[in-house]
C-alpha cells in the first residue's frame, strides 16, 4: 500500500466506489486521493485530523473529503470490538468533464466547494445512513441513483467545515512517506514531551528547516498542531471519563502545566475545562 498518495482500487469501467471497512482500526496513515470520499461511520470513534486541523470523530458521523485533501484516522481501540465504515468514492470528473456543470446541477456546486475543506454532515444523518444500508444489495444502476441520492440529501443539510487551509500540494511518494511518519509519531506520542529536535529526525531535517516544511503544508507550526492533538484527546477524556480528575487528565494528554492545559483548553474550545465538563453533564 503506498502511502501517499493512496489509490482507491476502482474496476475498469466504473465511475465510483462503494466500500466497506471493517477492521480494529481505520487506515492509520496520512493519504490524499484524486476521489471525493464521502463516509457514515458506523461503529467506532477516535482522533481525525484533516487539512490542517484536528477534531474526534464518532458513531454516526457523516464525513466529506475533498479530493487529494489529506487526511488520517487515530481510532480508538476498543477490546473485541471492530469499527465500520461504509465510504463512496467518486472524482468530479467520473460522469464526464462538464457533467457536474449542467444546470441541473447547480444545488451541487457547495457540496463541491465545502469538500474542498472537508466537512462533517449534522442534519439528515438517519436519512443519510439509511441511503448508505442500502448500498451493499443494490444492483449497480441502484448504487448509481443511491450516491445522487446522498448528494441530493448533503446539498440540502447542515454541515460544519473541518479545515480552514486548502493546501494545492499533491504529495509524491516520497513526500507522503515523510509528513505520514510526522503524523503518525506524534499521534503516537503526543501524551509525551516531543522535542523539536527528535519530531524533525522523523522527517530526516533540521529544526529550522522541519519547521518551514511543516508550516508551508499545513499553515500552522508544529507546536500549534500538537496542541490541538492535546486538547481534542483531553476534551474526550472529558466526555468519556468522569473519574479523572483535570489534572490527570491534563497529564494523559502531554500537558505538564495545569496553567497552561487550562490556558490552551479555553483558547481553542471556549471554555475551561471544568466548564466544559460542567456543560456536558447538564446536556
Amino acid at each position: 500500500m503506498k502511502v501517499l498518495p493512496f489509490k482507491i482500487p476502482k474496476p475498469e469501467n466504473e465511475a465510483f466506489v462503494y466500500q466497506e471497512d471493517e477492521e480494529s482500526y481505520f487506515y492509520d496513515k496520512l493519504h490524499q486521493h484524486e476521489e471525493i470520499q464521502i463516509s457514515w461511520i458506523v461503529k467506532g470513534e477516535g482522533t481525525l485530523v484533516i487539512g490542517d486541523s484536528v477534531s474526534d470523530y464518532q458513531q454516526d458521523d457523516i464525513l466529506v473529503f475533498g479530493s487529494n485533501l489529506s487526511h488520517v484516522f487515530k481510532s480508538d481501540i476498543i477490546a473485541n470490538e471492530k469499527s465500520l465504515m461504509l465510504s463512496l468514492f467518486f472524482s468530479k470528473n467520473a460522469f464526464g468533464k462538464n457533467f457536474f456543470n449542467l444546470k441541473a446541477f447547480e444545488p451541487l456546486h457547495s457540496f463541491f466547494s465545502k469538500s474542498d475543506y472537508g466537512f462533517k454532515v449534522v442534519s439528515n444523518k438517519i436519512t443519510i445512513s439509511n441511503l448508505f444500508s442500502k448500498l451493499k444489495e443494490a444492483s449497480k444502476l441502484e448504487c448509481f441513483i443511491l450516491l445522487f441520492e446522498v448528494l441530493q440529501v448533503i446539498s440540502t443539510s447542515d454541515t460544519e467545515l473541518l479545515s480552514s487551509f486548502i493546501s494545492q500540494k499533491n504529495y509524491n511518494d516520497n513526500e507522503g512517506k515523510r509528513m505520514s511518519a510526522i503524523f503518525d509519531f506524534t499521534m503516537n506520542s503526543f501524551s509525551e514531551n516531543i522535542t523539536l529536535q527528535e519530531i524533525s529526525s522523523k522527517a530526516n531535517m533540521t529544526p529550522n528547516a522541519f519547521c518551514r516544511y511543516f508550516k508551508q503544508r499545513t499553515n500552522k507550526t508544529y507546536v500549534q498542531f500538537l496542541t490541538e492533538l492535546r486538547v481534542e484527546n483531553a476534551a474526550k477524556l472529558l466526555r468519556k471519563n468522569g473519574d479523572l480528575s483535570v489534572a490527570e487528565i491534563a497529564t494523559l494528554s502531554g500537558f505538564k502545566n495545569i496553567s497552561n492545559f487550562n490556558r490552551k483548553f479555553k483558547l481553542l474550545k471556549k471554555k475551561t475545562p471544568l466548564q466544559f465538563r460542567d456543560n456536558l453533564i447538564l446536556l
